[in-house]
């Protein structure tokens, strides 16, 4: 690549073929007649000479070079992944949008590896946020209006190695079965399995009746059994007394078998969210704090869970970091509703 100052009275058709345009140029009444970045054919260079102007700036392209939106191009189709898909070009930038609901995933390693490529830009949103299907979800640009080939090839060399840099795990068809505690009235019932059934269903899922346990070990125990005989894959327990050892879920969970795998999590509000797995099954226990429309840290792991990631005490040491579930960390909960915040319910 070679840059050129290009006088007027020197500019011919021939000596401006094929040049790419380092700047705007515009026409006597002040308006754009030929934008900065355009590869100059016969009609653009003709555009050129019928207009005023004293110099232009000119790319001159090696053999090996590469125009930034052909460059881009082939950076936006290396990168996306499963689940993601190149949706047009705009303003120098080609847009890549979730193509089904479920986890977004970024390789962020491979993610920097590409972004560490001179002239190359792919920003994101963030790794784990929940998407819809059409969601812009990244965005990718070549800086310089002309870039190496060979930079170009790093980066899908990279992006290939990685299996795709930008992906969205989708959240499988699981059946859940839920266990409460008997105390709650008939209005705290209907408003708990309300609210659970929202999110089970956004996320895919199928719930199965709510079932409501007295305070007995083997109550619950029995519980639990029935609902792995009617099919769930994932159970959750609400309302047990977190902070005691001797509630009654606890107690059911030893009679099965289960291992805790974590108690507590590092994050507000919902710290006192647990996980246990029994034969296999994840059983997720929900703060009380959540148990009615509240998001919380249940609505963190849950979706994981159903993306089906295999979630245990490293991966709920994790949630420390951006724990600090403030209104304006919205955008980490499943959008529940239409034309609602993030993680509300009706």
């Amino acid at each position: 690549m070679k840059a050129i100052a290009q006088r007027r009275e020197a500019a011919t058709t021939d000596v401006l073929l094929e040049r790419v345009l380092c700047h705007d140029v515009r026409d006597a009444a002040g308006k754009v007649a030929v934008p900065k970045g355009a590869r100059i054919d016969a009609a653009v260079a003709q555009t050129l000479l019928g207009i005023p102007w004293t110099e232009i700036h000119l790319l001159a392209l090696d053999p090996g070079d590469v125009h930034e939106e052909e460059a881009g191009r082939r950076l936006a189709a290396a990168v996306v992944g499963d689940g993601v898909a190149v949706r047009g070009y705009t303003g120098g930038q080609w847009t890549l949008g979730a193509t089904r609901r479920g986890l977004l995933r970024i390789r962020t390693t491979a993610l920097t590896e590409v972004n560490a490529q001179e002239g190359m830009s792919v920003f994101t949103l963030f790794d784990g946020q929940p998407v819809e299907p059409g969601e812009t979800v990244a965005k990718a640009k070549v800086t310089p209006l002309v870039i190496a080939e060979s930079t170009v090839q790093a980066v899908e060399a990279i992006a290939a190695a990685a299996g795709g840099v930008i992906l969205v795990a989708a959240f499988r068809p699981a059946v859940v079965g839920a266990v409460a505690r008997e105390s709650l009235d008939a209005r705290q019932r209907a408003r708990f399995e309300s609210a659970l059934r929202q999110k089970i269903d956004w996320l895919g899922g199928r719930l199965l009746e709510v079932r409501f346990a007295s305070g007995s070990d083997r109550v619950v125990a029995e519980e639990l059994r029935g609902l792995r005989r009617a099919g769930a894959d994932v159970l959750i327990v609400a309302g047990a007394s977190a902070l005691d050892p001797l509630d009654p879920v606890f107690g059911g969970l030893t009679l099965l078998g289960a291992t805790m795998e974590r108690h507590g999590a590092p994050a507000h509000p919902g710290s006192l969210l647990w996980l246990a797995r029994w034969e296999g099954v994840p059983v997720l226990g929900m703060p009380t704090c959540g148990m009615f429309s509240q998001a919380t840290t249940f609505d963190l792991v849950l979706p994981r869970i159903l993306a089906g990631e295999d979630v245990g005490n490293r991966e709920l040491a994790g949630l420390g970091h951006g724990g600090l579930l403030s209104r304006e960390m919205a955008y980490r909960f499943p959008p529940y509703r239409a034309n609602a915040a993030r993680g509300e319910l009706e």
